[in-house]
């Protein structure tokens, strides 16, 4: 798998809109607090969860496949025993980012995404580069830069 490249990152959040798996509707859960960070700084979030009408007031969509066919972009925030199943339904709908959150994937993801001679980002934290970047996520970033980790 080919190295992350800025590019990528920078064409993920281009649009300002896109989906996100895995948003959870309890306030302390990780899927939570990504998708109403990013509300709160201007993006329009889709969330996916099989098991919500909505959450914080947003149409929430059953799965990948009932995403509206407009939708290029999707952020995985799933448990490690879905990712897989959730990447290869935003594969097959034909969607262009795909962002898989560090920790979120398995040993498979990469080969997966490889089967399918798709190109995602993984391994990265989504607070390090939507921004603008929290004071914790830039300091972060910093680090990242300063040891070579961070995308070119």
């Amino acid at each position: 798998m080919k190295k992350i490249r800025r590019e990528q990152i920078d064409s993920f959040f281009e649009k300002k809109r896109f989906s996100i798996a895995g948003v959870s509707r309890n306030p302390k859960k990780f899927g939570f607090q990504v998708f109403h960070d990013l509300r709160k700084k201007g993006f329009d979030i889709l969330p996916v969860n099989p098991t919500a009408e909505e959450i914080d007031g947003v149409k929430c969509y059953k799965s990948v496949e009932s995403l509206p066919s407009d939708v290029d972009s999707l952020l995985i925030l799933t448990p490690k025993t879905q990712t897989d199943d959730i990447l290869r339904q935003a594969i097959q709908k034909g969607i262009r980012n795909i962002w898989v959150q560090q920790m979120s994937n398995t040993e498979e993801t990469l080969k997966i995404a490889e089967e399918y001679d798709k190109e995602i980002i993984h391994g990265k934290c989504v607070f390090m580069f939507a921004e603008p970047v929290g004071s914790i996520h830039k300091f972060h970033r910093s680090l990242v830069r300063i040891f070579g980790g961070l995308p070119k």
